[in-house]
This record gives structure tokens, C-alpha cells and sequence, in this order.
């Protein structure tokens, strides 16, 4: 198993306020410290209007970590295609793409949060068409060098060549989450590479890896199970009180997020909506527990066929310190039960 992390960043700090942009710093030390430790990635949230000063500009702080690393992969978790500039974004991204020697993964999805669909005045009924017609733009910028024009629903260029090039051929890898099964397969169609929820069940899991999987081989295309990518919230505790106490901040933290992201009177939805009604819902496959919790919650995601585990590490610098000595080496040469045993 090969493990990243799930990363979000605010700009204020304990103390220090917004203004002093020391959280992002604190962030990118947190990065720092995990390329030393052997994580592959490090994906960045993109969210808007929240007033917790959470990280809106999420290219410009993964430029930031790029000229601080030079292994970590550099990932967007996600984009959300309906709020930008398809060329813009393209030229963005292919930036960040060349400083950082083909590092980027980019994460592009259709939004959730009633906060960013009200704040940008974009009706979340058109959220598939503006995704659908600024992924076409921006794949074609990506892929010619010849000047095109486009005359789509939404957006409108007139003979244009989007320059820079990206490093990575034929543009850096699309990620999506999913979890329904008509958008998992979806997504294997088109290519993508998948982000699947922290909340499911290693069995839900172990479902959508085998849909994904049998969906890429219909189309002829190769399945790698790191092109799945299954994220996780993790707290290494000392005892049962020590975790009990973890799991309750870490559902108020959730429940704030869902606050901003659900409809006034609204029921279920995508991502974190889905799982919010149902009591406990949101923390039940959490990586919260002593290190040898964590390990038999990780096995089980390992024999589910889960290669590449994406952490949202809660506790800082410490807790990586701690999953990295005392639950990583476990699992940095296995593989899942069914192909130990081929």
C-alpha cells in the first residue's frame, strides 16, 4: 500500500489571524515533513464563501509546495470546474505542472456546496453542463498546439493557442470522486482516475474497485490500482478516551462542513451529504483508534483491494510523526489477500 494525504489549510493559525497567512506556512511544513517520511501525494482542498478562511486558491499554495519538494505529488482535491475559466485554469495548471516536473495530479469535479453555487449565482442544475463543456476545453487545450476556437453554452474563445504546454503527455491525470455506480463508471469510461469517499465501508469499497475495474477492461483500457485512491480521516489515539474525544471534535468539524454545503431543508446529496442523516455516519470507518486499530481497519481496506489510502491527518505534525513509525512499515510491502495468495 502506497499512502498521501487529503489535505485542506486555513490562513489563520491558533493565535494568529488570517492575515498573517501562518496556517498556510504551518501547511506547508506539514507537507514538507511528510515527503520526509515517505508519503506519495499530497491532495489540496478548493472551497469558497465558508468564513473559516479555508483555502480558496488551491493552485497557487501547490505551486507554493512545489518549489519546497521535489518527490510529492501535487494533487487538487477537487477543482470545481463550474467556478473557473476553463483556459485560465488550463494555463494555470500546466504551470504548475512544468515547475514541478510532471508532479500534478489534477482532481476536477462538479461541486456540492449549496454556499458556492449561491455565492457564484451558478444554478446547481447546470453543474454536469458547465463540468462536461469546460472538461472539453480544457482537454483540447492541453492536446493541440494549433489555434482552435470555441462556441459552447457557457463559454466563448476566439482563435486561441493555451500556452504553456504541461509536462506531463497527454496532460496531467484526471481525478474525479465517486461513488455512485453509474458515476464510477463513468468515470473508468472517460479515463479518469478515482477518489473514493472516507466514509464508505471496506465492503462499498471493495464494490466500487470492482466496478471501476470491470468498467476500465470493458473499454479496453488498463486497470493500476493506484488509479483508485480511497480516502480516509485518521487520529492515532492512546486509549479509548483519547479516541471517543477525537471522534467528537472531528463530528463537529463535520458538521460545519455540512451546514455550508446543504440546501436550507435539503435531504441527502453527494459526498458528505449522504452519509450526514444517519447518526455516526460520517465517523464509522474513520481511522480513529490505537495504532493496532488502525492496522486491522487497514487491512481490511488492503484485502478490499485498496492500494492507495489518502489521509486527512488529524493532530498535525505529531500524528504523522505516529501513523509513519507505527502503522506504515506494516504495510509498505503488502498486498491484498487474494494476490498474496495467487
Amino acid at each position: 500500500m502506497q499512502f498521501g494525504l487529503f489535505t485542506s489549510a486555513q490562513a489563520n493559525s491558533g493565535d494568529l489571524p488570517p492575515e498573517t497567512g501562518q496556517g498556510f506556512r504551518d501547511w506547508l511544513d506539514f507537507n514538507v515533513e511528510a515527503e520526509a517520511l515517505g508519503f506519495k501525494s499530497s491532495f489540496l482542498v478548493e472551497h469558497h464563501f465558508t468564513g473559516w478562511n479555508q483555502v480558496s486558491s488551491t493552485l497557487m499554495l501547490l505551486m507554493a509546495l512545489a518549489m519546497r519538494t521535489r518527490t510529492l505529488r501535487l494533487g487538487s482535491a477537487v477543482m470545481v470546474l463550474p467556478w473557473h475559466n476553463p483556459v485560465l485554469l488550463a494555463e494555470q495548471a500546466a504551470t504548475l505542472d512544468l515547475v514541478s516536473g510532471g508532479r500534478f495530479d489534477f482532481g476536477i469535479g462538479k461541486g456540492y456546496r449549496h454556499s458556492e453555487f449561491k455565492g457564484f449565482a451558478i444554478a446547481p442544475e447546470e453543474a454536469d453542463a458547465r463540468f462536461d463543456e469546460a472538461l472539453e476545453v480544457m482537454t483540447r487545450a492541453f492536446t493541440t498546439r494549433e489555434r482552435f476556437s470555441h462556441r459552447g453554452r457557457f463559454w466563448h474563445f476566439e482563435d486561441i493557442v493555451v500556452e504553456p504546454p504541461p509536462a506531463q503527455r497527454p496532460h496531467p491525470p484526471f481525478w474525479v470522486a465517486a461513488a455512485s455506480e453509474q458515476s464510477i463508471r463513468r468515470a473508468a469510461v472517460r479515463g479518469f482516475n478515482l477518489i473514493l469517499d472516507q466514509y464508505a465501508s471496506p465492503q462499498q469499497i471493495d464494490e466500487r474497485i470492482g466496478i471501476y475495474k470491470a468498467e476500465r477492461e470493458r473499454c479496453g483500457l488498463v486497470f493500476d490500482p493506484m488509479q483508485v485512491a480511497v480516502a480516509r480521516q485518521l487520529y492515532v489515539a492512546n486509549d479509548e478516551a483519547d479516541k471517543q474525544a477525537a471522534l467528537a471534535r472531528q463530528a463537529a468539524y463535520t458538521k460545519r462542513t455540512v451546514d455550508v454545503a446543504r440546501a436550507p431543508g435539503g435531504k441527502g446529496g453527494s459526498h458528505v451529504l449522504a452519509y450526514a442523516d444517519k447518526a455516526g455516519g460520517t465517523e464509522q470507518y474513520a481511522l480513529f483508534g490505537t495504532a493496532d486499530e488502525i492496522r486491522a481497519t487497514l487491512g481490511a481496506l488492503r484485502d478490499a483491494g485498496a492500494a492507495y489510502i489518502l489521509l486527512t491527518v488529524a493532530g498535525g505534525v505529531a500524528q504523522l510523526l505516529r501513523f509513519a513509525r507505527d502503522v506504515m512499515p506494516v504495510f509498505a510491502n503488502s498486498a491484498p489477500v487474494a494476490d498474496a495468495a495467487e
